[in-house]
């Protein structure tokens, strides 16, 4: 093989990666995700794009998993066993970073009840003024937050907080 296409191959194996293998973003409340059910997201009926989506399911301090370097909380032990199972499929893109942001090259907090799910993968964005944005072209948004990640994602986690939210989760 030569060493053009072993580079090749590396990079495409690089770019495959899932988008969640760096700092996760933890607000104040010291919970992934604002201490909010990740495994829930994928049981709710999504909005139309320009709709607002239903809340998410806020977990409980008493049921909570470490992955990523992160707490995680849960509704139920049955949620935090099927994220246990397989955490990829469940957390949100780039470490719970706002999606928008990455596509712009940056990091900034991913407020949880901004959501959207594509192609069975979870995407936050940090207010609803950037959902707009996101929403104009999402399939373009994911190519370019994809594209970006790669330099991205070693960048230390947002520690800001998200912007006109106040985490209600996760509840005692």
């Amino acid at each position: 093989m030569s060493l053009r296409m072993f580079l090749a191959g590396a990079a495409f194996a690089a770019l495959s990666l899932p988008a969640f293998a760096g700092e996760q973003y933890v607000d104040s409340n010291g919970f992934a995700v604002s201490g909010y059910d990740v495994t829930s997201y994928f049981d709710l009926d999504q909005a139309p794009v320009g709709s607002s989506q239903p809340a998410p399911v806020p977990g409980s301090a008493a049921i909570t998993a470490e992955w990523n370097g992160s707490t995680w909380a849960f509704a139920s032990a049955a949620n935090r066993d099927k994220f246990l199972a397989d955490p990829a499929r469940y957390a949100p893109q780039y470490d719970g970073h706002c999606a928008f942001a990455v596509s712009k090259g940056g990091k900034a907090p991913g407020n949880p009840t901004l959501w959207r799910i594509v192609d069975g993968k979870l995407y936050l964005n940090v207010t609803k003024t950037v959902v707009g944005f996101w929403e104009e072209d999402i399939p373009g948004n994911i190519s370019k937050a994809e594209g970006n990640w790669p330099t991205v994602e070693p960048t230390p986690a947002s520690a800001g907080p998200v912007p006109e939210f106040t985490p209600a989760a996760p509840e005692s």
